[in-house]
């Protein structure tokens, strides 16, 4: 199996002759080392429907026939498109034949806005838990700190944990290193940071906050290790 990290909130996932995207936020990415073209995805896993998660999910199911796993009025709203979808949602998990997702709360907002500024409800923000080789890994997605992440990790032995760092719209660093806590992963990956001014941040102080679990500090387009 084979992890990368590629900007933002964007995951790769590559098991068993399979290739899953998690929130792939290519265009207008300026941290993106992704080129829409070349991704030939299976899957494409969501968390929530804003726009820099949502991101190039249509070329890519297009050009791919990716299935489209979301929320249950994300995948029914891109399902009346003509895609291929599975809808989900909280607590919900399904066995897909790459692996098992399991869809957890997220404390966020969800909705997508099309070229004419019209706002489209997208459910509920989630997280996902992907069990795969033997291995758990937890994508919060966008979400702030919440005391029932010490549920998701008490359930889930978590390898390695995407969590938001970057303040003003999510968990800031402080919160992120609380939920480290809460989660109990061996090793953690900061996201959604440095992409727009409103989330600068510095990963290394996030590293210094974290206690209990390594911190890998992964650029676009480098490996996770489990």
């Amino acid at each position: 199996m084979q992890i990368t990290y590629h900007g933002h909130a964007a995951v790769k996932i590559v098991t068993g002759g399979k290739t899953i995207l998690i929130d792939p936020f290519i265009t207008g990415n300026q941290l993106s080392d992704l080129v829409v073209e070349n991704e030939m995805p299976d899957y494409i896993l969501l968390t929530h429907g804003h726009n820099d998660h949502f991101g190039d999910t249509i070329q890519l199911a297009k050009q791919s026939g990716a299935t489209i796993v979301g929320s249950h009025e994300l995948a029914t709203w891109l399902g009346a498109q003509g895609f291929t979808t599975h809808g989900m949602n909280i607590g919900g998990a399904w066995q897909f034949d790459f692996g098992k997702v399991t869809y957890t709360q997220a404390f966020h907002s969800s909705s997508y806005i099309t070229e004419d500024n019209e706002i489209i409800y997208m459910g509920m923000p989630m997280g996902l838990v992907i069990e795969v080789e033997g291995k758990t890994i937890y994508h919060a997605g966008d979400t702030a700190l919440f005391g029932d992440m010490a549920l998701i990790g008490n359930k889930h032995d978590i390898d390695v944990a995407f969590l938001p760092i970057g303040d003003n719209f999510t968990m800031g660093p402080e919160d992120a290193a609380q939920a480290v806590k809460l989660l109990r992963p061996k090793s953690v990956v900061p996201v959604h940071f440095d992409t727009f001014p409103p989330i600068k941040q510095d990963p290394q102080k996030f590293a210094e906050l974290v206690q209990g679990a390594s911190v890998q500090i992964v650029q676009p387009g480098g490996a996770v290790t489990l």
